[in-house]
């Protein structure tokens, strides 16, 4: 079962290298070198994986985004979380389907689920239900011919 540590492992050295010009990254669902394939470890992946992509392009950062306007009519020591230019920048944001930022009170509350619980139940939903897009058949037949011409270079057969 994947933790903490792996998922702060994952994540440096997956965000630090997108930040760098990096287009790939490596490793979605493995654990121990690669040598053990995790579906919940998967799903956690490409959850980290969308919300690296999210962060490659940058933060926009203007008087709009900073809320310049906002700030100085809210005020100083006053309630900018119920201010509709809040709201609205917050839909802006990353948006994780398995990280639950629900205070703890409502989290207990519903089952006290881990990261891994969740990312494991989303694991056996795709599977039970993901019914995947056929290959046409000119893909298909050009797949077989790379295949085929591959084992006649290597005496397979």
């Amino acid at each position: 079962m994947a933790d903490a540590q792996s998922g702060h492992e994952k994540t440096l050295t997956s965000l630090l290298p997108a930040l760098a010009g990096a287009n790939l990254i490596y490793g979605l669902g493995m654990l121990e070198s690669g040598v053990t394939i995790d579906y919940a470890q998967l799903v956690m992946d490409a959850e980290l994986a969308r919300m690296v992509k999210f962060c490659v392009p940058g933060i926009p950062v203007s008087d709009e985004t900073l809320s310049v306007d906002v700030i100085a009519e809210v005020g100083p020591f006053s309630d900018f979380l119920s201010h509709d230019d809040t709201y609205k920048g917050m839909r802006g944001q990353s948006r994780s389907t398995l990280i639950d930022r629900r205070v703890r009170e409502e989290w207990a509350a519903s089952g006290s689920t881990t990261l891994y619980d969740r990312s494991l139940a989303e694991a056996r939903r795709i599977l039970e239900t993901h019914v995947p897009t056929p290959l046409s058949d000119e893909v298909a037949a050009k797949l077989k011919s790379i295949i085929r011409e591959a084992e006649e270079e290597l005496g397979v057969r």
